[in-house]
């Protein structure tokens, strides 16, 4: 009960801000009236000499950012088509988040092959872990999108190259904490295993796999919103599709109306991915 009310006061709090928010972004985008102030230090001659310039004084002056509104208007209409493909600049939103997706989803993927059994490796060998350190320490910092024009010039494909970049930055969250996680293991549970004599292979799956799930988890949730939030600078590097691609081209294009549409989604996207792996992470936490 009390989980429930608390909720519900958090959901109203949460539409508070959404709504001050809202307020703070319209007056933003429109500025105040500024005819009396105007008129105030204009003789007429030069209040009627605006007029004729198309300059009227006292009309209220736009700031050029869009309102609320228009955004809203322009979410329908692209949420109402999302999947059209109108040629190489000119592709729904669904198309779009679909390419980045799955440049997402490989670069992960190939990250978790490397990530999780190296970290078994490192976590389960006091040696291989003080010989990976400096390696790890050195890479680690390294910004992904600095090793862009290295792939773009090794692997000759733009496609490739964004998919490397998704795998050089997810691979440290999950490869650190797959360590921790394997080395935090209870000793008590690895002697059970040993006076059992349970075999190696069938340990690391019976018993330091689900001891280091949770740790593990978190590692690989880690990633995917580094990877997520990389996916879309590394689209505008190398262009051709995907959400930051999307972005890119509305701002060439001088239309802030679907670049605000476009962070929105990247921004509710991201927050799925993140509750997925949140909900993953629940099931695999255990209460010793």
């Amino acid at each position: 009960m009390k989980t429930t009310h608390l909720n519900l006061r958090a959901a109203m709090v949460s539409l508070l801000m959404f709504l001050v928010f809202l307020g703070a972004w319209q007056l933003s985008a429109t500025a105040p009236s500024v005819g009396a102030a105007a008129k105030a230090g204009m003789s007429a001659e030069e209040i009627e000499y605006q007029k004729m310039m198309g300059k009227d004084p006292g009309a209220v002056k736009s700031t050029g950012f869009p309102p609320p509104i228009e955004v809203g208007k322009a979410m329908i209409g692209h949420l109402a088509d999302p999947f059209y493909d109108k040629g190489p600049n000119d592709k729904g939103i669904g198309i779009q988040l679909a390419h980045s997706l799955g440049r997402v989803g490989l670069g992960f993927f190939l990250a978790v092959l490397v990530a999780l059994p190296v970290g078994f490796m490192i976590g389960m060998s006091p040696l291989m872990r003080k010989a990976f350190d400096p390696f790890i320490q050195v890479l680690k910092p390294i910004s992904p999108l600095a090793w862009m024009p290295l792939a773009l010039y090794t692997l000759k494909d733009s496609e490739v190259s964004g998919i490397f970049v998704i795998f050089i930055c997810s691979v440290w969250p999950m490869l650190i904490n797959t360590a921790f996680g394997v080395a935090a293991v209870k000793r008590d549970w690895l002697n059970v295993a040993s006076t059992l004599e349970v075999q190696p292979l069938r340990k690391a799956f019976l018993v330091i796999l689900p001891a280091a799930a949770p740790t593990i988890v978190t590692g690989m949730r880690i990633s995917m919103g580094i990877a997520w939030l990389v996916i879309v600078a590394a689209e505008m590097l190398v262009g051709g599709t995907g959400v930051g691609y999307f972005v890119w081209n509305e701002w060439n294009n001088l239309s802030l109306v679907n670049v605000i549409f476009a962070v929105l989604v990247i921004g509710v996207v991201g927050m799925l991915l993140d509750l997925a792996f949140a909900q993953v992470q629940k099931a695999v936490t255990y209460v010793e």
